[in-house]
């Protein structure tokens, strides 16, 4: 199936944007960041969260979302650019969805490098945005084609979330529950392992949920069931509806 560039698929907000001749900073100038620094030059750069590092409480907490972005998401991001310092000679791939579906274009010693950070970049890249602030009062449910499909590939809104978050309990370790649009162009509830992006494998990623600890365990402990019932109130369905339109090709 024929799909958009992926940079057109993370909305106005340009979460690609990694090949530069300038310097980068770690985190945009203003941001709260406790661990902001200068980076070195390079083709890989670490994208700033959308919102303030508390707003999506209570369902995930302030020191959560500052460690998982400012060191954890950072360290996917500078471990790609020392792979890629080793190879001055490779060209910078078109988007991150180059990246990982072009493994065997790579030099065999980073290949893995490359799937495991370049997956881990490409799914946070899209973590934070398709999450925004809970409201008071708001029932965080699928509006437009995202929820209409929803109801036609698994009967109801409730069926899917049950099945998504069956993925996600039954994912043994480190991994990602997802929504994806399969080489079929059906609808489909997965998991995949560590970092593996969905894209390695021809599916295109509308909606995901991170399941390592350091996602969650602060707040939730070994509870992830409950982490994966509260994450509900956090999704950004407006962000969802745009992943889904671009999967149409």
């Amino acid at each position: 199936m024929k799909r958009r560039n992926l940079l057109t698929g993370f909305g106005t907000f340009s979460l690609f944007a990694f090949v530069g001749l300038e310097p980068n900073l770690w985190s945009a100038p203003g941001s709260e960041s406790a661990f902001a620094q200068t980076a070195p030059k390079s083709l890989f750069t670490l994208p700033p969260l959308p919102y303030a590092y508390k707003a999506l409480e209570p369902h995930i907490d302030r020191a959560t979302m500052q460690f998982h972005h400012d060191k954890h998401h950072a360290a996917y991001v500078s471990a790609l650019n020392t792979a890629f310092a080793k190879y001055p000679q490779l060209e910078a791939p078109k988007s991150l969805e180059a990246l990982v579906t072009n493994l065997d274009q790579y030099p065999e010693a980073i290949r893995t490098t490359i799937r495991n950070n370049g997956g881990g970049h490409i799914n946070h890249s899209m973590f934070w945005q398709i999450m925004s602030a809970p409201k008071s009062g708001e029932l965080r449910e699928p509006t437009g084609a995202i929820a209409t499909e929803i109801k036609a590939t698994f009967g109801s809104f409730a069926e899917f979330q049950s099945l998504f978050n069956l993925a996600g309990t039954s994912r043994f370790g480190s991994g990602w529950a997802w929504l994806v649009r399969d080489k079929a162009g059906k609808l489909q509830v997965t998991s995949t392992a560590n970092q593996d992006s969905p894209l390695i494998t021809g599916d295109y990623p509308i909606l995901g949920n991170d399941l390592w600890e350091h996602a969650y365990y602060l707040n939730y402990q070994n509870r992830r069931a409950d982490y994966l019932k509260s994450w509900w109130n956090v999704v950004n369905w407006q962000e969802v509806n745009k992943r889904y339109q671009t999967s149409l090709g």
